[in-house]
């Protein structure tokens, strides 16, 4: 078991370690789409890469969740074979998002020896995201 501190200074080296071993400019935020964002998660459990959705303004989410699952078979037959959709979709704080994800299973954040494929995993995954955005921006964004 590990203390708050010791969690948070294991949090805060791996995602030191990660910036560092893949140094790059990701996406995340600066989608250009109004609630639309990448991110990366990783916790005791599972690493996870997503693209979010989230819930302010009811049409236009609905439009652009409708644009995105229209490009549903492209995503998975070109970038994610395992990317999850789901239009309603909890998180922790109960806020409702739409997400589309790929998960990892059977990491831990707590475990230095899950470290190297975690990062992988999640530079990985996160360019095929990024790569998908690139080419589909303009269907997803108008």
């Amino acid at each position: 078991m590990f203390s708050r501190e010791e969690s948070k200074r294991l949090r805060e080296e791996f995602w030191i370690s990660f910036g560092k071993s893949f140094p790059r400019k990701w996406i995340l935020y600066n989608t250009k789409i109004k609630n639309l964002s990448f991110k990366f998660y990783f916790d005791k459990k599972t690493a996870m890469v997503s693209l979010d959705l989230e819930h302010t303004d009811l049409e236009k989410q609905i439009d652009t969740w409708e644009k995105l699952t229209s490009l549903k078979t492209v995503l998975t037959s070109d970038f994610l074979p395992n990317a999850i959709f789901e239009d309603s979709y909890i998180l922790e704080n109960k806020k409702e998002i739409s997400r589309i994800y790929v998960i990892k299973e059977n990491v831990s954040i707590h475990n230095k020896n899950t470290w190297q494929e975690t990062m992988v995993f999640l530079k990985e995954n996160m360019l095929q995201f990024e790569a998908f955005f690139e080419d589909y921006s303009d269907i997803i964004r108008y």
